[in-house]
């Protein structure tokens, strides 16, 4: 009877410590922080994700809150705008709101119930406000933006591309070409 409990008493306790380990993410979850750590010239923070798009108006928002595509999303914003800006500059970024491209369908059925679907009246959207700063601390460029890409899905090589969160960083490239590059260019 000892020799036959121990191995099942044994998987029972790995897998009481694995659970945390494997417990899926949840972006809305309080504990989590809202903001990048580390030292950067560029600070990303963001609003409560509860109250982004992509949950309010999804068809699963079990499945839309799953993962940490908020937080891949700000380090995708970090990582980029850190290449772009110039030695001694900072940029501070809020993502307001995020609606990623697709949606999840569930009159497709069961089988489909946890697919994002994307076609092209599912465009992403991204809303942030952000302050551009020289190396003086002199403000170079703010504001809102309302990033959108209605032509998403006819760009070139962004279909091939595998990553989930493609069509969302090709918005983030969009934004820091245009207006980081811009407001850099005119000083």
């Amino acid at each position: 009877m000892h020799r036959r409990s121990l191995p099942l008493l044994l998987a029972a306790a790995l897998t009481a410590l694995a659970a945390p380990a494997f417990a899926a993410r949840n972006v809305t979850d309080p504990d989590l922080p809202r903001s990048l750590g580390g030292d950067s010239p560029v600070a990303v923070q963001w609003t409560d994700p509860e109250a982004f798009s992509d949950i309010r108006n999804s068809g699963n928002r079990w499945e839309a809150r799953r993962g940490d595509w908020v937080e891949q999303i700000a380090r995708y914003v970090r990582q980029r705008a850190e290449r772009e800006l110039p030695a001694g500059s900072t940029l501070d970024v809020t993502i307001r709101d995020i609606r990623r491209a697709g949606m999840y369908e569930p009159w497709r059925g069961p089988q489909m119930d946890d697919v994002r679907v994307i076609k092209d009246h599912y465009p992403p959207r991204i809303d942030l406000d952000f302050v551009l700063r020289d190396p003086a601390g002199n403000v170079v460029a703010e504001g809102a933006r309302e990033l959108r890409d209605m032509g998403f899905m006819n760009r070139a090589g962004v279909a091939m591309n595998s990553d989930a969160l493609r069509y969302e960083k090709q918005l983030i490239d969009d934004w820091l070409r245009r207006d980081l590059r811009q407001a850099m260019a005119q000083r």
